[in-house]
Order: structure tokens, then sequence, then C-alpha cells
């Protein structure tokens, strides 16, 4: 069991003073946070991309760049990459690049985008939102596994037997799929024998356990050894030394980022209800002192099936301080008490076996 986080590089407004701080502040953060998630013995984390005011990080690989210098063990990864609106060769290449810093600790997770403006910014049709993401994954998968490609398609210009450099320290450098939930998307990781990341930020994580099925047997009927395969959850969540504590951080700032997100989508308002109801063991909220959380992510392994819990933390701006604090109890007293937990289940799940 992996135990990871995840960030947007928000840079909203302090819901307390107002006061916005600027990108290359946040930034920086972002690198000190992904240094101590590696120094407390995380696993994972990843940097989403974004091309709008309130988020800082347009170029993921350039931040995990900055961060591979200064790590030792950490996997570092995008969460995600917008391939649709993205030029598979130069993904490849900066994540390869990621990879030789790092010696061989990079990861791409590659995905439509549920935000999409990078759709006009880069001159894309988002009448060929799905077209670009199927023809673009394909173009990625060929560079990794080919330093000699040949290749055409209606979205880009074809590659006639052109190499891709640099090559990535690892064999095969690794490309999850991030989806929203979608059985087609779920499927077509499972066929293409992919981890699978699934976005779990509502309603119940054990609706999930289907599309988990779905995509192991969408992988086996392929002809893909399940038993390599990953699933990642993303979902939102904040540590705290008490659960009182907990709640009391982190529900203003993510009431306020999830209302703001609800304005331009059309959802409900987000509550004082909606959180508490988020938080109980069914939930999709990982909200609590490290006991409350560890039970929930355990909850999630053995009755969904994921093998990596990637929280994302926070949701809107928090003081830089709140946020090592959470990636500190994650990684020293949430982690170890999954993964002991997770050992000893599995233990005796094969015995019974």
């Amino acid at each position: 069991m992996e135990i990871g986080l995840t960030t947007f590089v928000e840079t909203t407004p302090d819901v307390n003073t107002g006061k916005v701080i600027s990108h290359a502040e946040r930034i920086r953060e972002v690198v000190e946070e992904i240094v101590l998630a590696d120094e407390v013995g995380l696993d994972v984390y990843g940097v989403g991309e974004h091309h709008r005011k309130d988020y800082a990080c347009s170029a993921p690989a350039v931040l995990l760049a900055a961060a591979a210098s200064r790590t030792k063990q950490i996997r570092l990864s995008s969460a995600v990459t917008v391939l649709s609106s993205d030029d598979p060769v130069r993904v490849f290449q900066e994540f390869s690049t990621v990879d030789a810093i790092s010696n061989g600790r990079a990861e791409i997770m590659a995905g439509r985008g549920s935000f999409i403006e990078s759709f006009p910014l880069f001159g894309y049709d988002l009448k060929d939102y799905d077209e670009l993401f199927e023809e673009k994954l394909d173009l990625l998968l060929k560079i990794r596994e080919n330093e000699i490609v040949n290749s055409s398609g209606k979205h880009r210009p074809s590659i006639p037997n052109r190499g891709v450099y640099p090559r990535p320290v690892q064999d095969l450098l690794p490309v999850w799929i991030a989806s929203g939930g979608t059985p087609q998307s779920v499927a077509r990781a499972g066929f293409l024998g992919l981890p699978l990341t699934l976005a779990i930020i509502g309603g119940s994580p054990l609706q999930f356990a289907a599309l988990v099925k779905l995509y192991y047997k969408a992988a086996k009927q392929a002809g893909h050894d399940i038993s390599k395969l990953q699933v990642a959850s993303h979902s939102h969540g904040f540590v705290a030394k008490t659960t009182e504590l907990a709640v009391e951080k982190f529900f203003p700032s993510t009431q306020n980022a999830m209302n703001v997100l609800g304005k331009e989508r059309g959802w409900g308002s987000y509550t004082r209800e909606t959180f508490d109801y988020a938080r109980s063991l069914e939930g999709a909220l990982y909200v609590g002192d490290p006991k409350t959380v560890a039970e929930k992510i355990i909850f999630l392994r053995k009755n969904v099936g994921i093998t990596r819990f990637m929280l994302h933390t926070p949701v809107g701006s928090m003081p830089h301080e709140d946020v090592m604090m959470a990636i500190e109890l994650l990684g020293k007293e949430v982690a170890p008490m999954v993964r002991e937990e997770i050992a000893r289940w599995e233990a005796q799940e094969g015995s019974e076996k």
C-alpha cells in the first residue's frame, strides 16, 4: 500500500485575511513540501497542471525537476498532465529529464483534464476532447516503448522515423491513466494494462469498487498480469493532531474553494453538513487525527481495492506551516499504521487461501 500526496499548487485568497500569495512563493512552498514528504517516508507526490490564476503550476515537470534534485526516494508524478492539449513528444522528453535528475523516480499521470482552460490557450477545439486524448495517448505509449518513432495522426504532424530523446532511466516510464470514474476510461486503462488513478472526491468511495473490478476484468481479458497493476485514489483531506483541529483548519478554505468551483460548474453549495457527511467512514473526505485518517484509508483498501492512496491537501489556500504539519503526520503516523494493518490483513487473506 503506497501513501502519498497531490497538489494543484493553489493560490486562492486566504479566507481569514484575503491575502493571495504570489505564484512564485507558492511554487517554492510546494518544493519544500515535496522535500518533507520524502524525508518522512511517503511514497509519491503528484503535481497538477492548470492554466488559470488560482493555480500556480502550468508546468509540473519543471517543478518536479526542482524537487528531484533535493529528494532521494519519493516518486514524482504529474497529477495530471492534460495530454489532450499537450504534445506527447515534449511530455515524454520533460518527464524523461525528471527521471534522469531523480535517477528513475518520475511518473506521468495522463488525463483529459476536468479543467478546460488549456484547450483555447493552445488552440484546440473542445469538440475533439475525446479524440485528442486517444490519439495523443497512443503516441505517448509508442514513444515510451520505441526509441525510433513512426507515427501519423489527425491532430499532430506525422513523425517519420525519428528518435525521441532523452530516454528515461526506467525501462518503461510509468504512465498512469487518471479518471473521474467513467466506465469507458476505466476499461481503457485496463485494456492497455496501464495503472489507474481514480478521483474519489465525492459521494461514497464504495461506489468505485465496481469500477476497480471492471478495470481488472478488462486487463485480464486483454492478457495483462493483473498482479502487477495498481489502482490509486486521489482524495481530498487533511491531518492534524486532533480531529477537532483538522476540521477547524481545513473546512473554511475547502468550503471557499469548492463553492468557487461550484459556481463555475453548477454544483450546489458546499455546506458544513456536506463536509461532515464526507468525513464519515464511508465518505470521500479524509480529515481528522492520524488514527481516523488511517482507518479510512484501510477501509478504502479493503473494500474498494485501492493500492495507492494520494491525499490531496490543501484544497483551498492554507498556511504553509499547517500543510507541512499535515505532511509530517501523514508520513510519520498515518502511513505506518496503514502499512502495518494492510500487511497483516494481506498475510491473513493469503493464509486463508
